[in-house]
């Protein structure tokens, strides 16, 4: 004999999840509130909304996602295809992604490249939209084996830190402007010349600072030094630092990013070369660290939270009224925040 429901609306001995029915008499509504409640619709009353969302949580209702995606012919999943998860500008774009994903309702399926190929994006690619995504951020940062990469998904894409010429919406700072105040940062200070420690040549935001830093110097005048290449490393900034600090003409350097910039700042320690007095140093990024460094590190700081909401509203305008999200590339601008690390160049020896 099947027992009556308890006082809360649930029956006892039962094993079954809560229904939508059983939400309803609790509530007091119909099943077609609750369902509207789950799948939020606008078309109820804030009161009679509250109620069910109460119903639901003594009840532990849980929405059936598959349901609700034959529902509304969506899955409320973004897919995001990465490369190294460890780098700095990588790591803090898919954190900002995932917490603006989740503002807006959505859940996060990653997908991390090891191979800087088209074919391997593009089997990226097809695992996620395999897993069953609304649409697809791709944060490209390295540069592929061919020029005219394309992303066939059958979904929206957005393109994070990559290059601006794809057919696709992107999203990225601006990365020559960051670069571009740096370096005249420095120069307006009085140094007859800035040294770059550039990131690695296959990645399109080291590429674009060191073209800007190349532009200011070109623009202002001033005498363009080699350009040295590093990984993103604090390791390669203390190897390339050692070489810089042994040139007594070497007195500003504007690094690629900031943990280049803290072997940097190691290397001219050992070297005996005083920071700000001797060299100064700018970097790129603003880590959390970077106000601790020593010298307190001067730097451009990069808008990870706004570049993570902007993928994620274009990808949703996209996905609500397909083609309504526009061509044109969303730039976010970075700020050059001054701190301790950077000074007029030392008085000539007389």
């Amino acid at each position: 004999m099947q027992q009556g429901p308890t006082a809360d609306g649930t029956a006892r001995g039962r094993t079954r999840p809560p229904s939508q029915a059983d939400v309803a008499a609790l509530a007091g509504v119909s099943s077609q509130t609750v369902s509207r409640v789950a799948n939020n619709r606008s078309n109820v009353e804030p009161e009679t909304r509250e109620r069910v969302l109460s119903a639901m949580r003594v009840l532990g209702y849980q929405r059936n996602s598959a349901a609700r995606a034959l529902t509304l012919g969506r899955f409320h999943v973004l897919g995001v295809v990465t490369f190294d998860v460890t780098a700095q500008g990588n790591a803090r774009t898919l954190a900002a992604i995932s917490r603006a994903a989740q503002r807006a309702g959505y859940s996060l399926n990653v997908v991390c490249v090891e191979d800087q190929t088209e074919r391997a994006v593009q089997q990226a690619v097809r695992q996620l939209t395999d897993q069953a995504v609304d649409g697809l951020v791709v944060i490209e940062a390295q540069i592929l084996d061919r020029p005219g990469f394309s992303v066939t998904s059958g979904v929206p894409v957005v393109v994070a830190d990559g290059d601006p010429e794809r057919r696709f919406p992107s999203v990225d700072t601006d990365q020559a402007a960051g670069a571009t105040a740096a370096t005249r940062h420095l120069l307006g200070l009085g140094h007859r010349t800035v040294w770059h420690l550039g990131g690695p040549q296959d990645s399109y935001a080291a590429r674009r600072r060191a073209a800007a830093w190349h532009a200011a110097l070109k623009a202002a005048g001033a005498p363009v030094p080699p350009l040295r290449y590093g990984d993103w490393t604090a390791e390669d900034g203390y190897r390339i630092g050692r070489e810089l600090a042994a040139r007594p003409d070497v007195t500003a350097v504007f690094a690629a990013n900031d943990h280049l910039a803290l072997g940097l700042l190691r290397a001219l320690h050992e070297a005996g070369r005083r920071v700000p007095e001797d060299v100064s140093v700018a970097g790129f990024d603003d880590l959390p660290e970077a106000a601790y460094y020593l010298p307190p590190l001067t730097t451009v700081r990069q808008d990870f939270e706004e570049v993570g909401r902007q993928c994620v509203a274009r990808l949703l305008a996209q996905i609500e009224a397909p083609g309504t999200a526009g061509d044109a590339p969303v730039v976010v601008a970075p700020e050059l925040v001054v701190r301790a690390s950077t000074a007029p160049p030392p008085a000539p020896r007389g």
